[in-house]
């Protein structure tokens, strides 16, 4: 019973020690301006950090599963760069074909799906007197869908008979479809591309940008046979992929050890040859980018820290008057019977409160600017409940360590000498 009635107590104290410490604050605006000014721009400089940081590794993320987590990437390019990155030799690689698809599809056991895509140079596409500029193309085996997740907003992917037969038909991007087809339903119309016409059998919906430059929002996808027809595939100007996905339970690694003799015998390779292809997976492209964000994170970090520390010396400066202004109402208080505790507590909540307002402050203007950059540049920027907690808590932990020597000083003062200061 004692025990809490001393816990209520200590509540209590907090509480009467929040009131006056808002009290003082009212009393001060400008003082208390200047002296939460160094902890606001802190916690900004540190949240923005986070916020930006979190923001493109979410993007960055989300881009590079669109590829496909459990996808392994055969093509002559490998994923990982340096200084020791061999380009000469690999641009001399031959590029994945549509025989060697069959011939993987024959040979693997760990993979589901297998798809062979091939990038074709950006070109015009017209409709009527509507033209689409700089629009990628691919040319892709019947398979693609199962590889590659992505949503249709109009129409069908074309069908297995229309890619054995070549058709020419197009499933096109948003952006493709609101250049060329402003006000008129796309389905079924004919559009030219390279000179020859394509029929429109799907429109994929709208994605956004791209990090990783994947979005399908400005991109033409025709069947590979179709674009055999006009483009010879195994040309340097053109770059293919074979694209495979796991089956269930099968971890990227294991598809990878497989692909690579797979790879090895369809191409026959003797065992002390260099492999002619590379194997990629999306883990070659997220890992350096962490480390780089790792580096961005530890610098807002700093040059946060360096704010809150000239943001903790004003605080403790003006703890510091705080006392000395309140040297006689601390006397009195003591001859009344309050404990140092007491005493420890109201100015050390009185310091945090200081600190609060100021990251609360920092916190509000990262949250309107996250707000402005969604709204007038369509970036998905965002302020996390975790960069939320972590502002509040760094500006807790500033208050109390800015705040405690002043409070210690404050309880510790002789309650008659204290009543005699002037």
């Amino acid at each position: 019973m004692k025990r809490n009635n001393q816990t209520l107590l200590i509540v209590g104290q907090i509480s009467e020690s929040a009131i006056s410490a808002f009290s003082a604050l009212r009393s001060n605006m400008v003082r208390t301006l200047l002296s939460t000014l160094g902890i606001t721009i802190g916690i900004f400089c540190i949240i923005m950090v986070l916020s930006i940081v979190d923001s493109l590794q979410k993007n960055l993320q989300d881009s590079v599963d669109s590829l496909g987590k459990d996808v392994a990437i055969i093509e002559k390019w490998p994923w990982e760069f340096g200084p020791d990155y061999k380009w000469w030799q690999y641009m001399n690689r031959p590029n994945p074909t549509t025989t060697e698809l069959r011939k993987i599809e024959e040979k693997t056991t760990l993979g589901k799906a297998i798809s062979l895509s091939i990038s074709l140079p950006g070109t015009i596409v017209k409709y009527k007197n509507f033209n689409a500029e700089n629009v990628e193309g691919m040319a892709v085996s019947q398979g693609f869908p199962d590889v590659r997740s992505f949503e249709l907003e109009y129409g069908r992917f074309f069908t297995e008979n229309e890619s054995k037969n070549a058709d020419q038909v197009v499933v096109i991007g948003s952006s493709m479809r609101e250049n060329l087809f402003p006000s008129i339903f796309p389905l079924d119309k004919e559009i030219r591309i390279r000179g020859k016409k394509f029929r429109v059998v799907g429109v994929f919906k709208k994605e956004g940008e791209s990090m990783i430059g994947n979005s399908m929002d400005n991109v033409f996808v025709i069947p590979v046979s179709t674009a055999a027809n006009f483009i010879r595939l195994n040309s340097n100007n053109v770059n293919s992929r074979i694209q495979i996905k796991a089956k269930d339970g099968v971890s990227v690694d294991r598809l990878e050890n497989e692909l690579i003799g797979v790879m090895r015998t369809v191409r026959k390779l003797r065992p002390n040859e260099e492999p002619d292809f590379a194997i990629n997976k999306t883990t070659l492209l997220s890992k350096p980018l962490k480390s780089l964000f790792g580096v961005v994170t530890l610098a807002g970090w700093i040059i946060g820290l360096f704010a809150i520390l000239v943001g903790g010396f004003g605080i403790a400066n003006i703890m510091f008057v705080s006392v000395k202004e309140r040297t006689q109402q601390i006397g009195i208080q003591k001859s009344l019977g309050a404990k140092n505790y007491f005493i420890l507590i109201e100015f050390l909540v009185e310091a945090i409160v200081l600190c609060l307002v100021g990251g609360v402050v920092g916190l509000i203007s990262v949250y309107f600017i996250t707000l402005g950059v969604k709204s007038y540049f369509d970036i998905n920027l965002f302020l996390s409940t975790g960069n939320i907690l972590t502002g509040i808590i760094v500006s807790v932990s500033i208050g109390m360590i800015s705040g405690f020597i002043p409070a210690y000083t404050a309880s510790k003062l002789d309650p008659v000498e204290a009543i005699r200061a002037k």
